[in-house]
C-alpha cells in the first residue's frame, strides 16, 4: 500500500538514501518524520536507519561534512541542516529489531523510501488516532535503555496534547531516579521544549505527579502548598506556573517566569500574622543562577534571566518624576525593558486578584516609551563629552577618577537631559563640585 509520495522527500535526504542504497544497504526513514507524516504535519527532522555499519557509513560519506555523537549514529550536515543516520538497533540488526527498541509506538514506524509504504509493527498509527503515547512492548525496558525517555514522554504529551497510556505512566515513578544519570544538557533541552508549549502548567503538574521534577529541579517544589499573603490568591508554586502560562512563549521570558520566585520559600517569614518575602528577588536571582548553571545554560541566557529576576520588583508609583523614570531605564537597561514589562504583566496577572497594578504598569510603560522616544542621555556613552575631554580640562591621567567624573556627569544629565551639550558639560566640569571627585 502506498502511504506517502516519495517525491515529497527533500533533495538532501534523497541524496543520502541513494548513497546508502547504491552501496547495497537497506535504508528507511524513521522517528519523528514518519510520525509527522501520519499526522499531516510539516516534517522538520528527517532521520534514517540503515543496515550499514558505522565503518561502512564512514566510508560511504567520507566526502560529506559529518560528525558522530556515538551509539551507532552519524550526523550529516548538508545545506545548513543536520540529518541523523543510525545503524539498525537490537541484537538482530534488522529493521524489526530496530523498531522494537524505539521509545514509543508513534515513533516506532518506518517509511520505505522506494515504495512510500509505512511499516508499523507496533500499531503506532492506531495510537496516533487515539492520541495515546504508549511505550514499545515493555515500558521499563525502554526507559532503562535511555532514561531521558521518561522526560521525553511527558514532553511529547505536552507538544501533541496526547495522553500517556496507563501502563506506560505507571512505569515512570519507580524509574524517575534514573534521570540523575542523564547529561544535564539533554535534560535542559527537554525542559525548554516543555516550557515552549502554550500552557506548560499542566505538564509541570504531570512532572510533579510522576516524580520527575524533583530529579532535576527540586527547588521549584519548595513552593508547593506554601501560602502567600493578601496580594496573592495562589500558593507560591501555583503562582509561578500561572505566570509561566501567562507570559509570551520565548525562552528568556518563560525561564524568567519559572524561576522568578524560586527562593521565596527560603526567605518566607511571618510578621504580625502576614507572610513576608524580603529580598526574594535577589535570592531568587542567585538561586536561579545556580540552577541554570547546573543545567548548562549559556552564560548569556543566565545573565539575561537573572537580571530580569533581580529587577522584577519595580516599585513604581505615579509620583515618579521623569528623571526617576530615566534612572529606572538606566538601572534596568533599555534593551531589557520590553522583556521586563512583559514578564511583570504576566506576574501581576498571576496574582489572581484585581488590584489596579496592571493599570499602573501600563502607565509606566507609556512613560518609558515617551522617554526613549526623546533619546535622552541614559548611559555614560550617551554623554556629549568623553574621557579625553575630561583629561584635557583636568590634567588627570587615565584611571578611576576619570570614570567617577563621567558617572557624576551622567547623573547630572539624567536629571537635566537638556544640559547634555559639550559646552555646558565642560562648564560643569570646571566647577568644584565635579573636580572635587
Amino acid at each position: 500500500m502506498i502511504d506517502f509520495s516519495v517525491d515529497a522527500i527533500p533533495r538532501p535526504v534523497s541524496f543520502l538514501i541513494r548513497k546508502l542504497e547504491g552501496a547495497n544497504h537497506l535504508v528507511y526513514v524513521v522517528g519523528g518524520a514518519v510520525r509527522d507524516i501520519c499526522l499531516k504535519r510539516p516534517v522538520t527532522d528527517w532521520d534514517l536507519c540503515t543496515s550499514a555499519s558505522v565503518d561502512a557509513l564512514l566510508e560511504i560519506f567520507r566526502n560529506e561534512s559529518r560528525f558522530s555523537p556515538g551509539h551507532g549514529t552519524m550526523v550529516i550536515v548538508m545545506e545548513g541542516h543536520s540529518y541523523e543516520i543510525t545503524t539498525f538497533r537490537g541484537a538482530a540488526k534488522t529493521l524489526a529489531s530496530d523498531l522494537s527498541k524505539r521509545d514509543l509506538t508513534i515513533n516506532a514506524m518506518a517509511l520505505d523510501p522506494s515504495t512510500g509504504e509505512i511499516i508499523d509493527p507496533h500499531h503506532g498509527r492506531r495510537d496516533l488516532q487515539n492520541r495515546i503515547l504508549r511505550a514499545v512492548i515493555n515500558p521499563e525496558d525502554r526507559f532503562r535503555e535511555d532514561p531521558l525517555r521518561l522526560l521525553r514522554t511527558v514532553r511529547l504529551a505536552a507538544q501533541l496534547d496526547f495522553a500517556i497510556h496507563q501502563k506506560t505512566k505507571e512505569a515512570i515513578p519507580a524509574l524517575a531516579r534514573l534521570l540523575s544519570g542523564v547529561a544535564r544538557e539533554r535534560i535542559r533541552e527537554e525542559l525548554m521544549k516543555i516550557l515552549m508549549v502554550p500552557k506548560p502548567s499542566k505538564d509541570f503538574n504531570t512532572l510533579i505527579t510522576l516524580g520527575l521534577l524533583k530529579e532535576f529541579l527540586p527547588e521549584l517544589l519548595e513552593g508547593r502548598l506554601k501560602r502567600q499573603n493578601r496580594y496573592h490568591r495562589f500558593t507560591i508554586l501555583k503562582h509561578v506556573l500561572e505566570t509561566v502560562d501567562n507570559v509570551k512563549a520565548t525562552p528568556v521570558l518563560r525561564l524568567t517566569a519559572l524561576l522568578h520566585d524560586v527562593a521565596k520559600p527560603r526567605v518566607r517569614v511571618k510578621e504580625k500574622g502576614t507572610w513576608r518575602f524580603k529580598g526574594h528577588e535577589k535570592a531568587s536571582a542567585k538561586l536561579g543562577e545556580k540552577i541554570m548553571k547546573r543545567l548548562k545554560f549559556s552564560k548569556q541566557m543566565i545573565a539575561e534571566v537573572t537580571h530580569l529576576i533581580r529587577s522584577h520588583l519595580i516599585g513604581y508609583n505615579p509620583r515618579w518624576t521623569d528623571a526617576a523614570v530615566r534612572r529606572f531605564i538606566k538601572r534596568v537597561g533599555a534593551d531589557h525593558m520590553e522583556n521586563l514589562l512583559a514578564f511583570r504583566r504576566a506576574d501581576i496577572l498571576a496574582h489572581g486578584i484585581q488590584n489596579g497594578n496592571q493599570d499602573i504598569l501600563f502607565e509606566l510603560d507609556q512613560r518609558i516609551q515617551q522617554q526613549l522616544a526623546s533619546s535622552p542621555p541614559i548611559q555614560r556613552s550617551d554623554l556629549a563629552i568623553d574621557g579625553n575631554d575630561i583629561m584635557s580640562v583636568t590634567g588627570l591621567s587615565p584611571g578611576p577618577a576619570v570614570g567617577r567624573i563621567l558617572n557624576q556627569l551622567n547623573s547630572i544629565v539624567l536629571e537635566h537631559p537638556q544640559w547634555n551639550q559639550k559646552e555646558k558639560l565642560m562648564e560643569i566640569l570646571k566647577t568644584d563640585g565635579v573636580l572635587g571627585l
